[in-house]
C-alpha cells in the first residue's frame, strides 16, 4: 500500500517503533468533537473497531487507561468492580494531558508520559484489526488488537455500555 502523506513521529510510534510494533498511518481531517464517530466516518470503517483511548482515576486520583471500542461507552461502576477500586471517573481534559502528555482527541495508549496501568475491553481483543490513535489529533493507527495485550500489557476487562 503506498503512503498518502508522511506522517512525523509522535510519542506513540516512536514507543511503538523502539518495540518493534508493525502498524499502519491513517491520517484524516481531524474534526473537533467529532470522536470516534468522525474519525471512522473519515477512514471510511466501522466505529466499533476505532478504539478510544480514555484517561480516568481511581478514587485516589491515581490514574488509568481504558480502552473502549468507539460506539460503546465504559461503565465506571463495573470497570471499578472489576479492578479492586471504589470509585473511577474521567479525568479533567487538563490532567488527562498532564498524565499522557497528548491533548484531547490525540491521546495514545502508547508512549505516554507517566506510566498507568492500561486497561482493554475484553471484546477489542478478539477483533481482526483496530485502529488507535497514533498521538495527535487526526493521526489513527492500525494495529493487531494482540499488541494491547501482549506489547502493551493492557489487562481485559468487561465494562462496556451500549452507546
Amino acid at each position: 500500500m503506498a503512503r498518502k502523506e508522511h506522517v512525523s513521529e509522535t510519542p506513540a510510534t516512536q514507543w511503538l517503533r523502539r518495540h518493534k510494533v508493525v502498524f499502519s498511518e491513517h491520517p484524516y481531517e481531524y474534526e473537533e468533537h467529532g470522536g470516534t464517530d468522525g474519525s471512522s466516518r473519515a477512514l471510511g470503517v466501522d466505529e466499533h473497531i476505532v478504539i478510544k483511548t480514555l484517561i480516568m482515576q481511581d478514587e485516589s486520583a491515581k490514574p488509568l487507561v481504558i480502552l473502549m471500542h468507539g460506539d460503546r461507552k465504559v461503565s465506571t461502576k463495573n470497570l471499578a468492580r472489576q479492578i479492586g477500586c471504589k470509585s473511577i471517573e474521567p479525568c479533567k481534559p487538563e490532567v488527562a494531558n498532564r498524565h499522557s502528555g497528548f491533548l484531547i482527541g490525540g491521546t495514545s495508549p502508547f508512549g505516554t508520559r507517566k506510566a498507568m496501568p492500561v486497561y482493554v475491553e475484553d471484546s477489542i481483543l478478539s477483533l481482526d484489526h483496530i485502529y488507535i490513535n497514533g498521538g495527535r489529533r487526526g493521526y489513527l493507527i492500525g494495529i493487531a488488537p494482540s499488541v494491547l495485550s501482549d506489547v502493551l500489557g493492557a489487562k481485559p476487562v468487561q465494562c462496556a455500555l451500549e452507546d
